[in-house]
C-alpha cells in the first residue's frame, strides 16, 4: 500500500472515530421566561437542583442535555391534532416526558399582567419560521396535566422570522391583562426552513388582583428564579411589536441571519442526527470533509 493510500485510510478511520463525540449544532428553547427544559438541563444552574427538576429528571430517566432539540417533524400546523393532551410540554416525545409532570413548583418567572414582554428564545442554529405564544386561561390549575383546552384557541402574540442575534431570538409581545396566579406560557415555533415544530412550557406567576403590577419585566427573587442567560447573550434590541390582549398579532421580522452557531457547549446528541456541522479531518496531507446537512 502506498504512503498516500495509507494516509487516506487513516483519515477515514479518524473521522469515524471522531464523529460520535462531536456535538450537533441544534436549535432552541426559551431561556427567559425560562422553559422547563432549559431550567432542568445541565445549563439550568441552581434550577436543575430544585425539587421539580429533580422529579422531572427522575421521571424522564435521563437528564435534559439536549434542551434545544425538543422538536416534532411534519406537524404542519396540526398541533392540536398530533400533540396529545397532557403531553404538551414534551411535544409528545418520550425523551422529554418528565416535562409533563403536573405540579406547581416548577422554576418560574414573575410577570405583570398587561405588561410588555420580550421573550428570549436561545438558539444554537438559525432557522426561519413563526413563533406563536399562548398563555393558559385564567383558572388554570398547575396540579393537573396541561391540555389544549387550558389554552386559548388563538395565540396572544405571533412573530415571523425574527433575527437571530447573539445566540437568541427576541420576541416582543403584550401580555394579556386579566391573568393572576400560576400560568404556563406555551410557545410553538413552526419552522419554515425545516419540517420541524418546537414546543416549550415556561412557568410564569402573576401577582394576585389588586397588588402592584411592577415594571412588567421578568424578575428574580422570592419564589421566582433568576432568568437563565441565553448563549452569547447581550443587550440586543427585541424584535417584533407588542400584541394586545389575547388577539394574535403577526409581526414580520428580518429573516434569520446566518449567524455562526456556537462551536461548543451545544447539546450532546450525535452529529449525524438533525443538523450536522461540516467536519474536515486531515492526516498525512489528505483532507476528508463531511458535508453539512441542514436540520
Amino acid at each position: 500500500m502506498t504512503a498516500h493510500r495509507t494516509a487516506a485510510v487513516a483519515a477515514v478511520a479518524m473521522a469515524v472515530t471522531l464523529l460520535p463525540a462531536i456535538p450537533a449544532l441544534a436549535h432552541g428553547a426559551p431561556t427567559d421566561p425560562v422553559s422547563r427544559v432549559v431550567a432542568c438541563s445541565p445549563e439550568g444552574g441552581s434550577h436543575t437542583r430544585t425539587v421539580a427538576c429533580r422529579a422531572a429528571i427522575a421521571a424522564n430517566g435521563a437528564p435534559f442535555t439536549a434542551w434545544d432539540n425538543l422538536r416534532v417533524a411534519d406537524v404542519n400546523g396540526r398541533d392540536r391534532q398530533l400533540i396529545p393532551d397532557g403531553r404538551l410540554c414534551s411535544g409528545g416525545l418520550p425523551a422529554y416526558r418528565g416535562l409533563d409532570l403536573a405540579r406547581s413548583d416548577w422554576p418560574s418567572t414573575r410577570l405583570a399582567p398587561g405588561a410588555a414582554l420580550t421573550m428570549t428564545y436561545g438558539s444554537t442554529i438559525p432557522h426561519t419560521g413563526t413563533f406563536k405564544l399562548f398563555l393558559t386561561k385564567q383558572g388554570y390549575d398547575p396540579t393537573k396535566p396541561l391540555t389544549w383546552s387550558d389554552l386559548p384557541t388563538q395565540p396572544f402574540a405571533q412573530v415571523t422570522d425574527p433575527p437571530l442575534t447573539n445566540g437568541a431570538y427576541r420576541i416582543g409581545a403584550r401580555l394579556p391583562a386579566d391573568r393572576s396566579g400560576h400560568h404556563v406560557l406555551y410557545t410553538i415555533w413552526q419552522n419554515s426552513s425545516t419540517t420541524d415544530t418546537y414546543y416549550s412550557c415556561s412557568d410564569v406567576v402573576f401577582p394576585a388582583s389588586g397588588t402592584s403590577r411592577g415594571s412588567g419585566t421578568a424578575k428574580g427573587g422570592g419564589a421566582s428564579y433568576t432568568p437563565v442567560p441565553s448563549p452569547s447573550s447581550s443587550g440586543a434590541s427585541p424584535s417584533g411589536s407588542p400584541a394586545a390582549g389575547d388577539s394574535a398579532t403577526t409581526v414580520p421580522g428580518t429573516p434569520a441571519a446566518a449567524t455562526a452557531p456556537r462551536a461548543e457547549g451545544g447539546p450532546s446528541v450525535p452529529l449525524l442526527a438533525g443538523c450536522a456541522a461540516a467536519v474536515v479531518v486531515g492526516a498525512g496531507g489528505v483532507a476528508l470533509a463531511v458535508r453539512r446537512r441542514r436540520g
